[in-house]
Order: C-alpha cells, then structure tokens, then sequence
C-alpha cells in the first residue's frame, strides 16, 4: 500500500488534509494491522489527502501513564509533540482510542494541541459529506453486536459515530445489556493489557465476551485493537470461533466489494 510520510508531504512543500496516527498496535501486532489497512483502504476509497509520520512516530505514552509512570509519559509525549509541531500538524485521526484519549485530551497540558478524532468519527462524517459511499456490502442484514471501548465511550462519550455506521451497513444492530456508559471494559484498558490478571473467579475479557454472545450474534464488533485482542481472545475461549468474528468498523466497512 502507498503511504506518503509526513517528511514526503514536508519535502514537497505540501500539507495534508489529516494525520493518521497509527499507533503502536496498529503498527506491530499482526492482527491490528489489517484495521490499519482497511482504514487506508477507506481513506483512499473516500480521496482523502492523508500521510502517517512513518518512523518519526513513537507511543503516545498512554500504557506508561495508566501503569504510573508519569516520568516516561511525559519523555515519550514532548517527543512527539516536538515532531508534530515541526510539522505543523492540525487534525489528527487514529484508529486507536488510547491513542485518541492521550491525544485528545492529555497532550494539550504539554503544548500539543490538535483536533483529534477517532476513525468511526471520521469515517462518519465521510459519509455525510457523501465522500465516501457504502452501496455493496457482504455483511447487510447479519446480526452484529458492538463493544464499546472504555476510552472510546466513557471516558469520551463517543456512542453514536461507530453505531451509525453499522447502521449504514444495513447490519441487525443488538446491543449487550451492558452498553454505552454501563458498557464493561474488555480487560486491556489502563495498561492491563500487558500483564496477567489478578486472581479472580473469571477473566474479565471472558465476561464481556459473555455478554455478547448472549445476544447471538454473527459479528462482535469494536473500534479498539486491544478491544479486538480481548474479545477473539474471549470467543477462543468460548469455542465459538467457527460461528462468530471479531471485526473493526472499519473492516466492516472496508468489506463494500466496490471500494
């Protein structure tokens, strides 16, 4: 896939309309990477004037934070404040609402102010506008449930923009008992994604994988790589992996066969 860097845009003298911020799963993990292609796939659909900051862009610092080491946050953010402002960077859009909280709303106390958005807002508004159409989808009509991430939902109040565009899919939209702000975290949240849970009678990620398949769906989908992570994780342990997938909005999105 082509995609220009920051320093390609620099070096032409040119701006693009918007930063995508990878992140550091949808960068390295294997899975995440393929939300990171189909959301490329759907800028490009959409003609979007985007470029990444390629290896200039490192962690936010939001696992460091959330594991207590503000020390590190702090390094890893003038950091990347200091490339982002060289840049002059405006809009930011990230698939990853770690990444979007930190920006969005810690980075600004450090001299790092953008418009940031997350990949469902943007997409929406794609939408909207008319730029980007969904006209021959292979996922209208399946039954799918939405999983809202923690940073994402509540501490944000971002609920509407991923659903609407399931709507736009034409899906069977069912929602878990548990949603929007009485929504359960999957487990990753609050860097607890890299270390073992503690002790407990159930993993956490196990539960909320519960509460989606209690409303029988073909799809459970979310707009979080550690989210994806933790509910194929929960539906491996179910044994349900033959009957449901675990997908991205923007994987479902990016299934219209005429993109």
């Amino acid at each position: 896939m082509t995609v220009k860097t920051m320093a390609e845009y620099m070096a032409e003298g040119k701006q693009p309309e918007i930063l995508f911020w990878v992140g550091s799963a949808g960068s390295y993990d294997d899975r995440a990477k393929k939300i990171t292609k189909a959301f490329v796939k759907l800028l490009n659909a959409a003609n979007i004037d985007f470029a990444v900051l390629g290896t200039e862009e490192s962690c936010t610092g939001d696992a460091a934070k959330r594991a207590g080491n503000e020390f590190l946050f702090q390094m890893q953010a003038v950091t990347n404040i200091e490339i982002l402002n060289a840049y002059e960077v405006k809009k930011i859009v990230t698939a990853c609402p770690h990444s979007f909280n930190t920006l969005k709303n810690e980075y600004p106390s450090l001299g790092g102010n953008y418009e940031v958005l997350h990949h469902t807002q943007f997409l929406q508004q794609l939408i909207k506008e008319g730029k980007l159409k969904i006209t021959n989808n292979s996922f209208k009509g399946k039954r799918i449930t939405f999983h809202d991430p923690c940073y994402l939902g509540r501490a944000n109040e971002v609920y509407e923009a991923p659903r609407e565009l399931l709507k736009e899919l034409g899906v069977e939209l069912v929602e878990m008992k548990r949603n929007k702000r009485t929504a359960l975290c999957c487990g990753a949240g609050g860097a607890q994604m890299f270390k073992e849970p503690e002790k407990g009678d159930k993993d956490v990620n196990v539960l909320r994988t519960e509460d989606a398949l209690q409303t029988n769906p073909e799809v459970i989908a979310t707009g979080c790589p550690y989210c994806n992570t933790m509910m194929t994780d929960g539906v491996k342990f179910k044994e349900k992996e033959a009957d449901v997938q675990v997908l991205d909005v923007a994987e479902l999105l990016a299934s219209n066969q005429d993109l």
